[in-house]
Parts: structure tokens; sequence; C-alpha cells
């Protein structure tokens, strides 16, 4: 019997049959990828093999099933789009190679996960299918003018497909560039849908609650425990991946979550005020200054790592230092020389929680004399979207200054939590 890889076959063997996706096998063995989402690798010898159902078959199957997604729902529901961009959400098993890999479209989320359908009206474009650590400043603008434009025809809700690595970039960068009146939610999953572990399912649909709330903001909606039980809802600016694998990575940082949603019942619990449903009209900030570094201090190293930016033409720096914000006495002339060159610096901490003081030692007062900006208690990698934004809006490093201690998308808190 003959079969290729992504054929559904079945395989009988020592009274025991086994079926699934044939996978690429390194091995005398046929490795079936099993509807429980598991592997098994099979000898062929004395063994029956039938083929279901050919590869070629199941992409003409799976094409005809998305056409009839949204039928019996269209023009009842909200009206929300799907802008997919790639990531573990929107990937597959890649039958040439065996690797997951991002090739799914919005219309395969749908096929993925029906009971989308039955939320809201749902309209989906991939916007670009890369995995996330190939995102660039220019990818985030290009889908803000996007989601701009989903609005502007009448989305009452933006559901954004994102890797989980470099997610809280994007967000950040997408809540400083559009003022929103509906809800932008971002979300992703740790896990492929072909693995029983896969948070995928769960995640979107959450995320699709959030999208049709009255949260008008751009939040960031995954698991917010280990189990299927809720879906935190993150702030943009707020939110940073904690862990590599967990299906719970995402943490709300200096700040509680927005709320978060149940997934048995699908009701939304709130902590916080957020910016409601129709309060703004839309508004599109576009523009980052991609030659900006995120630089992060550690013992003896050299502040020649900042001049090797500022020789390259690097237009704002951001430095991860110690505690409340401290570098080597040795960096100090350093910033003092790129504040001369009406290069901004700013200071985060690697703490990640708590705020940014450089008054309470002499390096920090010296910092603070070399012209260094204290950036309050925002994360470094939001320090960095922001002050690549502030530089589109302004090239004086005065006004840039302003700009970075000034709380535009819910960044800075005025105190931070103990």
């Amino acid at each position: 019997m003959e079969f290729q890889q992504g054929d559904r076959i079945s395989i009988e063997k020592d009274g025991v049959e086994y079926e699934g996706m044939v996978m690429p096998s390194n091995t005398h063995h046929i490795v079936l990828k099993m509807s429980n989402g598991y592997n098994a690798g099979i000898s062929a010898e004395n063994a029956k093999i039938t083929v279901l159902q050919k590869a070629s078959n199941v992409q003409d199957a799976h094409a005809n099933d998305t056409s009839q997604l949204n039928k019996t729902t269209k023009g009842k529901l909200p009206k929300v789009s799907i802008l997919s961009t790639g990531g573990t959400i929107a990937s597959k098993i890649d039958y040439r190679t065996g690797a997951v890999t991002a090739r799914f479209s919005a219309d395969d989320i749908l096929k993925a996960i029906p009971e989308l359908t039955e939320i809201a009206d749902f309209s989906g474009r991939a916007i670009y299918n890369i995995l996330s650590e190939n995102m660039r400043a220019e990818y985030w603008e290009e889908l803000a003018r996007a989601v701009a434009e989903e609005i502007r025809d009448g989305a009452d809700g933006i559901i954004i497909a994102h890797g989980t690595d470099t997610m809280m970039y994007t967000a950040a960068a997408l809540a400083f560039m559009v003022r929103t009146p509906v809800p932008i939610v971002f979300v992703g999953s740790q896990r492929s849908a072909d693995r029983p572990s896969s948070d995928n399912a769960t995640n979107a649909i959450c995320a699709a609650k959030v999208a049709v709330s009255d949260i008008a903001e751009v939040c960031v909606v995954m698991h917010g425990s280990e189990s299927d039980d809720i879906c935190d809802i993150h702030r943009a600016t707020k939110v940073r991946k904690m862990h590599t694998s967990r299906r719970d990575a995402f943490r709300s940082i200096n700040s509680e979550p927005i709320g978060f949603v149940d997934y048995l019942t699908g009701d939304i619990h709130t902590h916080l005020e957020y910016n409601n449903r129709n309060s703004q009209e839309l508004d599109l900030l576009e523009g980052f200054e991609p030659k900006c570094a995120l630089i992060k201090f550690t013992p003896g190293a050299s502040p020649d790592i900042i001049s090797y930016y500022l020789d390259a033409g690097y237009k704002g720096i951001v430095i991860e230092g110690t505690g409340l914000g401290h570098v080597s006495s040795e960096w100090v002339p350093m910033i003092a020389r790129a504040t001369s060159m009406n290069v901004p610096v700013v200071i985060t901490s690697q703490c990640l929680h708590g705020r940014i003081c450089d008054r309470v030692y002499d390096t920090g007062r010296d910092m603070l004399r070399a012209g260094a900006i204290e950036g309050e208690d925002m994360l470094p990698e939001v320090a960095l979207v922001k002050l690549m934004w502030a530089l589109k809006r302004s090239d004086d490093h005065a006004a840039v200054k302003k700009l970075m201690v000034q709380n535009i998308a819910f960044e800075i808190n005025e105190r931070s939590p103990e």
C-alpha cells in the first residue's frame, strides 16, 4: 500500500489498530500523529495498512469546510476581525519536516475552534505569517494600519493572533499607536493545536469574549492558571512573558490584570477601571525610530557598549540598570556623551517590579546630572518601544523626555503597587 506524508492511514498490527496522520520518519518505522496529539512509531512488518484519506483530499475538505463558517449566525452577532500574524496559535505540524510551523490563516483558526462562531460574526485576514521572533518595527506599523482599517469598516472588536515570544513588544507598540473605540485583543498559545495540552482553544474563546466586551483597550488575553479555568486580561503595556513553556506564562507586572474571563461561564470579572467602548475616537499615531537599543548593565561591563551604539548612529538607548536603576560610575561619562549628542538615555530596572529612583545613591544622582531619564515603573521592553515611538514624535531631547515620563497608554503608574 502506497502512502505519503500527510495521508491519514490506519495500521493493524498484533491485534491493535492505530489511526493517524503520517509524519516524517528517520527510521524504518511509520510515525503517526494520532488524534490524541501523541506520536506513535509502528513497524510496517506484518502490518495491514489502509489509506483513509490522501493528503490532497484533506486539504480540499479543509477548504470546503471553512467556507461554511459563520453561515448560520452572520449578521446576528457583533462583528470581530481576526488578524493573523502567525505564531503557535496559528500553527500546525509541517509534515515535510515534522516541526511546528506558522501556516494557518484566520479561517483555519475558526475551523479548529468552531465555538468562536457562537460568540461573534468573524472575518479574517492574514497580515503576515511569521514566527514572532521575526517581528520588526515596520510590521507593527503595518498591523496598526490594518487594525484601524478594520475598525473604520465597522468591526466591533479586533483579535490579533500573535506568537507569544514577542507579543508584549507588539502589544505595547499598538497601545502607543492606536487610540481605539473598540477592544483590541492579542492572543496566542504556548502549545500548538496538535498537542493534547494545547491552550489555543481556551485562549481564543476567552479573547473573543473580551473582543465583544466593553473593554476598549489594547490588551493581552492568555491563560491565568495551568488549568483551563480562567484567562487573565492584561494591559498591553504592563504584561510580560515570564516562563518559557507554561500555559500561564504571562503576568501583569507593577499592575493587576484588568480582570479575567471565566472560561466555563464566559463571564468577565474586572479588577481595574478601563476605557469604555466608544469613549474615544479612533486615532492612529504611527511611526517608530528603529535605531534604538536596549542594553543590560552587568557588573564590570565596559561603557564602550554605549559608545558602540552612539558611533553606529543610534538615536535612543534604554538601559536595564540594577536595583533602583543604577550602573557603574564608569558609565556616567558615556551617558553624558549620549545626551550631549541629543541621544536620550532611559533608565529601567532588571528587577522588573517596582520603580526607578536615582535620587537615593550618589551614582544615581550623577546619572541624572548626566541627563539620564528615569523610566518610572515601565518594563524595559515597554520603555524601548515607547522611546522608539517618542523619537518619531520629536527629535528634541527635552520634548522626548517629557513624553517618556508622561503616562500615554497606562505604562506608568503614579504609585507602584506593593
